[in-house]
């Protein structure tokens, strides 16, 4: 099996109807992916090098933005009936081929390489399944055994009272030896509760013809639980998020409380770094080391420094450069960008705007389509008025500026080095360096006199 080229057919063509949902079921997400997205991720990481989805007409254009080949399965006439419309559209091949559902997000890749290499262990190869113990009552079919073989499968809905007593379930993950599941399919038929195909027939086919069938246990069951509702998919999410959180708190990351802490696959995070509860972390957002987030925070495609403070905010498509302190409640968005040491306090707003090293902006301001430059302070109620009603205008404030309180910048504009505005000003027109002005409109302030010693 090492030198073949390893493939897979994942089955997603489900109506789902369950779910009552217009969306396609494997679309829906848990943690920020589609369920269909883990079982694609899963399966590459086992080593399988060609996946092909069994969709359904509505799921057909979303496949390939995941990275997999399709072929649509028009009439829902059971598994063994995608599975063969599967391999018709597959060139012939005598390599493994691994089957599995779109609807199980949870399987990690161990079990896809368990079940392969179950099929590689074999003497006379021909199929090998994923088994497991699962608490009754369950609607997964049964694994008949006689002895300890595996005699055939039982699906729940046409198995016998003594039969639904079985606690060993067959998990829908199979490794086949291509040329056997060709042929193993073309013989099964649909004479069932359901009239349809059933890909579970193909498996007493292959022990009538003396074949061999490999059953590899899986050590836990929520690995391969399957999602018919939206009561099982919050039940999935629920452990994929736990199992999210266990991954970084074993990487050097504090999670507080894990069970109101959400985050998504791929993210980076440092070591070192806090999360208080009621946070959520995702769209492959990087935090950097010695952070603290939270509580009640959300970093949505953030790009977070090391040792930096967002308390109670919003970050969402931005960049903070290393020791930024943000919050409570500020939001920051659309490119905002936060250079080393800046602050950023309570009910601020940064939007498309860049702060230069030690900026302050501590209280109820607006910073949007903005430049402003090191150290320089923003006081409290300073709106950058950047829409003129046709386009968006640009303010640009120079290092060491004191923007007064309740200070409005008429943009286009700029403000140059070390200059001040007066509290309640109105700036419409550019300021020079080292100038005071104050007024509505702003106008320079007189220079001040020294006075004479009396």
């Amino acid at each position: 099996m090492a030198n073949r080229e390893v493939r897979a057919i994942v089955l997603a063509a489900g109506k789902g109807t369950r779910m009552k949902s217009a969306r396609p079921k494997v679309l829906h997400e848990l943690c920020g992916r589609p369920m269909l997205w883990y079982v694609l991720r899963a399966l590459r990481e086992a080593g399988v090098s060609d996946v092909l989805v069994v969709a359904s007409p509505d799921l057909e254009k979303n496949i390939a933005a995941l990275g997999a080949r399709s072929v649509v399965q028009r009439e829902q006439l059971g598994t063994g009936h995608a599975v063969r419309i599967a391999l018709d559209a597959m060139d012939a091949g005598n390599g493994p081929i691994l089957i599995a559902y779109g609807d199980m997000p949870l399987v990690p890749p161990e079990i896809f390489r368990d079940v392969l290499g179950g099929l590689h262990d074999s003497a006379a190869p021909s199929l090998a399944l994923v088994t497991v113990k699962m608490p009754l009552p369950s609607n997964f079919g049964r694994v008949i055994r006689n002895g300890t073989r595996v005699e055939r499968i039982v699906e729940a809905r046409d198995a016998t009272p003594a039969e639904l007593l079985v606690d060993e379930m067959n998990a829908g993950i199979y490794a086949f030896a291509e040329p056997e599941l060709r042929h193993a399919v073309a013989q099964i038929d649909n004479k069932n509760a359901q009239g349809e195909y059933y890909l579970t027939d193909t498996i007493s086919g292959l022990m009538r013809a003396g074949k061999s069938v490999v059953p590899v246990v899986a050590g836990d069951h929520l690995d391969v639980v399957g999602i018919n509702d939206r009561a099982e998919l919050a039940l999935a999410r629920r452990e994929m998020n736990a199992r999210l959180c266990e991954r970084h708190m074993r990487d050097g990351v504090t999670i507080v409380d894990p069970a109101t802490t959400y985050l998504e696959p791929e993210l980076k995070i440092g070591a070192d770094t806090v999360i208080y509860p009621n946070t959520t972390i995702g769209r492959l957002s990087e935090v950097g080391e010695r952070c603290t987030l939270g509580p009640g925070t959300r970093l949505s495609a953030a790009i977070v420094g090391n040792g930096c403070v967002i308390r109670e905010s919003v970050v969402a498509d931005s960049e903070l450069a290393d020791d930024v302190h943000v919050g409570p409640f500020a939001h920051l968005r659309e490119h905002a960008r936060l250079e080393a040491g800046v602050r950023i306090g309570n009910f601020v707003e940064v939007k498309n705007s860049r702060l230069g090293p030690g900026v302050k902006a501590n209280h109820l301001s607006y910073i949007g389509d903005a430049d402003v430059g090191e150290r320089s302070n923003i006081g409290a109620g300073t709106i950058t008025c950047n829409f003129d009603g046709v386009r968006k205008n640009k303010t640009v404030i120079g290092r060491d500026v004191r923007i007064g309180s309740n200070t409005m910048l008429i943009a286009p504009v700029e403000i140059g080095d070390e200059a001040l505005t007066g509290a309640g000003s109105v700036v419409t027109k550019d300021v020079g360096p080292k100038a005071r002005v104050a007024g509505n409109p702003a106008r320079p302030l007189p220079e001040k006199v020294p006075r004479e010693p009396r």
